[in-house]
């Protein structure tokens, strides 16, 4: 290791193997940049619109996940570069802030920076090439806002809602059941959903799965499902398609063991275990410290106290009124008799985050000591019925009828774990359209016809822009096409002449509904074919990709990143 200095007199140190590395610096360091965010954003180009390719990614454990959700890929790829690490920052933010719409953010981006690689060949400042997207934007967003439609929707009708969620389920696995699955999520968001003040709380949506059955038993459930069973073995009630129950599974529930069915339900939610406290057989009974067992006598002394220690804390449960005890921890074999014989049901082994839940939906008092249980701490349902699955006879429970909360699940059923988790990702990203539209119920037109409309209008304001500017803002129209474009290529059509023609139509037309017709419906007028997207979703894709662009462009620029140092290749 040595010190040396520069070339403006700033020291810096030769560490070993500095001679394999290259120093990179100025526009060249930009440009290495923009390759990082490229190679990422091809990535998920193949996998947008309906047509769109789904991803393949292994765990460094070995887990397998298919997905075609942008957010998903990108969080699971190894990306080691710190600007494609800016593009999955950027399609987590409008994951959380929009839940739909994350790989056109990426896609889009990528495409920016492609365009603005071009103009930095050409000799334009970073910052002037940053300034006319700035400029493009606005005119995007204020175009968008012109041709947006207002969708008018209550509890009652609601078809639009439904449209617009299958928009986004359309280009998901889950495409065959589109209409059903829509439906169930925008039961699931009305149901939740505080109208007068546009409010919708998701976390009131329980996304729960089990493998087995096929995706059309996928079910809504007005109350929570908790994937645990009653604590004393016994058949459950079988589920059927629309969790119903039949007469006969009805009488089967009333065997042997604890009721699987249950009506009117006091719920005691117990902290405590069901257990009596350990003893230390491990010291000198002499010394204070533990018991000594030294005679079949003094063991049956001890199990005699251990049974009217199980039996106060059945009395306790039965005296307060409970008629179901839930419990975070496990039961003893001679208190799970005990509550048997007793006629209490219980659940063990409830985690606490579903004991919080489960508390506030039937307006329970979590309760840390037997002896602090009454009837006032008690929670109220109206139904708790243990469920089974297949010949497994894997068992859940399902509670409905809770006073303190509107809270639902969807329950989902597929052939394997990768099923069912992308069909959660999928139906989670219709959840937040259907939000979104409660929230603000302007939408656009997908298929490309939205970014054709909002480039046409850049490019006809970069006219009007005497500055270094217009070259940017015509990059920013040209960079709008790649939504389109990959729709076209994707769906197995010739992307070039697709776009060139829809473009024209709607230039000569005056039309902003045509795009592109990945379905091969006969028809470029995404009207008829009810392809929505909602305002909110499109405007924060433009604006995330837009910033993420300028930071990149300006940052590198004042010399943060713009000066890279690394290994060179061997010759």
């Amino acid at each position: 290791m040595s010190l040396a200095f520069d070339e403006y007199g700033r020291p810096f140190i030769i560490i070993r193997e500095q001679e394999k590395k290259s120093r990179v610096k100025g526009i060249e360091a930009v440009k290495s940049n923009i390759q990082a965010a490229k190679a990422v954003s091809r990535v998920l180009r193949t996998s947008l619109g309906p047509k769109g390719m789904d991803k393949m990614l292994q765990g460094p454990d070995g887990d397998i996940v298919i997905t075609n959700d942008g957010a998903t890929i990108l969080e699971q790829m190894e990306v080691e570069n710190q600007i494609g690490k800016l593009l999955v920052e950027l399609s987590k933010s409008q994951d959380h802030e929009i839940g739909d719409g994350t790989t056109g953010v990426t896609v889009m981006a990528g495409a920016l920076l492609e365009q603005a690689e071009t103009l930095l060949d050409r000799g334009i400042h970073p910052l002037r090439i940053a300034e006319g997207y700035e400029m493009a934007c606005k005119v995007a967003l204020k175009r968008l806002d012109e041709i947006a439609a207002t969708f008018e929707h209550d509890a009652d009708n609601n078809e639009e809602l439904v449209k617009t969620c299958m928009t986004t389920l359309s280009s998901k696995i889950v495409g065959r059941h589109k209409r059903e699955l829509a439906e169930m999520c925008v039961k699931a968001v009305l149901a939740v959903a505080d109208l007068e003040r546009k409010d919708v709380n998701l976390d009131l949506i329980k996304l729960d799965g089990k493998v087995g059955g096929r995706l059309e038993d996928t079910a809504l459930v007005n109350g929570i499902v908790l994937d645990k069973d009653m604590s004393h073995p016994q058949a459950g009630v079988e589920l059927t398609s629309h969790m119903h129950i039949t007469a006969k599974e009805e009488s089967a529930a009333t065997g042997a063991g604890m009721p699987k069915h249950l009506q009117d339900v006091k719920m005691a939610i117990l902290t405590c275990p069901f257990e009596p406290p350990k003893p230390k057989t491990k010291h000198k009974a002499s010394r204070g410290w533990g018991v000594d067992i030294s005679s079949v006598e003094q063991f049956e002394s001890l199990r005699k106290q251990e049974q009217e220690y199980f039996r106060n804390m059945v009395q306790l449960c039965k005296d307060s009124g409970a008629t179901l005890v839930v419990c975070q921890w496990g039961f003893d074999d001679e208190a799970n008799h005990l509550l048997m014989h007793n006629d209490l049901p219980a659940v063990r082994w409830v985690g606490g985050v579903e004991l919080e839940l489960l508390a506030l939906a039937t307006g329970a008092r979590i309760v840390p000591r037997f002896q602090e249980l009454n009837s006032a701490k008690l929670g109220y349902a109206k139904s708790v019925k243990e469920i089974s699955f297949g010949t497994t006879r894997d068992r859940m429970l399902l509670i409905e009828g809770m006073p303190n909360s509107r809270a639902v699940t969807i329950f989902v059923r597929g052939g394997n774990k990768m099923m069912i988790d992308e069909t959660k990702r999928s139906l989670h990203d219709a959840l937040c359209v259907a939000r979104n539209l409660v929230r603000d119920n302007r939408i656009v037109y997908g298929g490309g016809a939205a970014e054709m409309s909002c480039s046409l209008a850049v490019e006809a304001a970069a006219d009007q822009v005497p500055g270094v500017e217009q070259y940017a803002m015509r990059a920013f129209a040209d960079a709008l096409d790649i939504i389109p474009l990959s729709l076209a290529e994707n769906s197995g059509l010739p992307p070039i002449e697709s776009l060139t023609e829809v473009k024209t139509r709607q230039m000569r037309e005056g039309n902003p509904y045509l795009g592109i017709d990945c379905n091969d419906a006969g028809t470029n007028d995404m009207r008829q074919q009810n392809v929505f997207e909602t305002l909110m979703g499109k405007k924060q894709q433009l604006m995330l990709a837009t910033q993420v662009c300028k930071m990149i462009l300006k940052v590198t620029h004042f010399g943060w990143i713009d000066d890279v140092i690394k290994p060179s290749e061997y010759e």
